[in-house]
């Protein structure tokens, strides 16, 4: 399992790679575009931007992405 760490602020977000089908709603309905697709896989390179709203998690078709605040 390739699970990517991505922390901040003390915030923690992971995205289970093995999971991510590439689907793009995390990059869409994010409203600071933490988000970016990088060889069809959900990153995170702006971590530091999160609004804790948690759209990423609840729009997640394959529940790849889990947050500290949601």
């Amino acid at each position: 399992m390739v699970v990517k760490k991505y922390e901040a602020n003390g915030i923690t977000l992971e995205i289970d790679n093995d999971k991510c089908v590439g689907a793009g709603e995390c990059v869409d309905v994010c409203p600071v575009e933490v988000f970016e697709l990088v060889d069809d896989k959900a990153t995170a390179p702006n971590i530091e931007e999160c609004t804790e709203c948690c759209l990423c998690v609840d729009s997640c078709p394959a529940s790849a992405i889990s947050h500290s605040s949601c």
